[in-house]
């Protein structure tokens, strides 16, 4: 990997010196020096080259000193290392150098072999540090697309040993579909679908989250949501309530003047299901997600589900019926059920 250092010093013949104690490694672009006569001068190409690794910069100079120099560029690369090359090696410069972050300190008349091992040292520095820093913001990248739970259940010890493994879990799935919502595309620009989509999107997944919900996948237009740990299935009754009130609150109007004001349409199953990866090892394409009939019978209520209506089976209801006020609707027969299924209505 190329090391690009910027030298800073006003004596005019350091530039070709440069050059050629190091004219094999620039060669084999090991190496790439830019020059500066001075620290304002510096500063411009500092902000000229964001790509630079290293500064060498001499102490005494007209314009900008050495000294000013390093309190002035933390705040415009704070990644980019300096080491001091002068003949002020005194404690006190030494000291005033490194309390302004200098990274390390040389003094003339220089030693060209060790000047190489201290840019070797800081640019092996400088490329752990962005390392770093890439990984901090590829992190923070990652946690916009996959959530929470999935990133403490990669971060365990012994992930990598237990890859595929699966568990048996107690949870409550919750499906909800925004309801004719297809038909938008109809009539709007496809940006102004997504704008909206994911404004719905944004608004559930604040209300998911705040019962201690995440997100499973979003589907087109529809979310999977799963809750687990204790009242699990309460947190996803309030949850998919307060999903209903908030979506439903939106109101907009079409081109065509048509009023437009969007219902969701809400499924929610619980009990046991395995929670685990899923897809392919080889192709390190996996998704962590539960399986399992319940969640089967969770998507299957909402495709049964009315605008507005969020649905449970008899036996969720039964779970339900001390804390929630529900209704029974009547009995349907579900895709891939063999035997119709009594569906209630949960009302408030």
């Amino acid at each position: 990997m190329k090391t690009k250092i910027l030298v800073v010093d006003d004596e005019a013949d350091l530039e070709l010196l440069i050059k050629q104690k190091f004219r094999r490694k620039i060669r084999e672009n090991v190496y790439e020096f830019v020059f500066a006569s001075n620290g304002e001068e510096a500063l411009t190409s500092v902000r000229n080259h964001p790509d630079l690794d290293i500064i060498l910069s001499d102490i005494n100079m007209p314009v900008m000193d050495g000294l000013t120099l390093l309190t002035k560029l933390q705040e415009t690369n704070p990644v980019l290392k300096t080491v001091m090359v002068s003949a002020y090696g005194d404690m006190q410069n030494i000291r005033t150098a490194m309390n302004r972050g200098a990274f390390d300190f040389v003094t003339k008349p220089v030693d060209f072999q060790d000047l190489e091992v201290t840019m070797e040292k800081t640019a092996h520095h400088v490329q752990q540090l962005r390392q770093t820093l890439r990984a901090i913001q590829e992190n923070n990248i990652l946690k916009m697309y996959v959530d929470e739970t999935v990133l403490n259940f990669v971060g365990r010890p012994d992930f990598e040993n237990t890859l595929m493994a699966s568990e048996t879990v107690e949870a409550t799935v919750v499906f909800i579909d925004i309801c004719g919502f297809t038909s938008l595309s109809e009539v709007l620009p496809a940006s102004a679908v997504v704008t909206m989509l994911n404004t719905y999107f944004d608004q559930m997944v604040k209300e998911i989250i705040a019962q201690g919900g995440y997100v499973d996948k979003f589907m087109g237009d529809a979310v999977m949501a799963v809750f687990r740990g204790e009242y699990h299935l309460d947190r996803a009754v309030d949850a998919a309530l307060a999903v209903r009130a908030v979506v439903q609150a939106n109101q907009h109007t079409l081109p065509n003047g048509q009023a437009y004001q969007p219902e969701v349409s809400i499924g929610i199953n619980t009990g046991e299901m395995v929670s685990g990866n899923i897809g392919s090892a080889s192709l390190k394409r996996l998704d962590y997600t539960v399986i399992g009939d319940n969640v089967n019978v969770s998507q299957r209520l909402q495709s049964v589900a009315q605008p507005g209506q969020v649905i449970v089976t008899e036996a969720t209801y039964q779970h339900l019926r001390e804390s929630f006020q529900c209704r029974p609707i009547k009995e349907v027969t579900l895709k891939n059920k063999a035997q119709p299924v009594m569906i209630y209505e949960v009302v408030a």
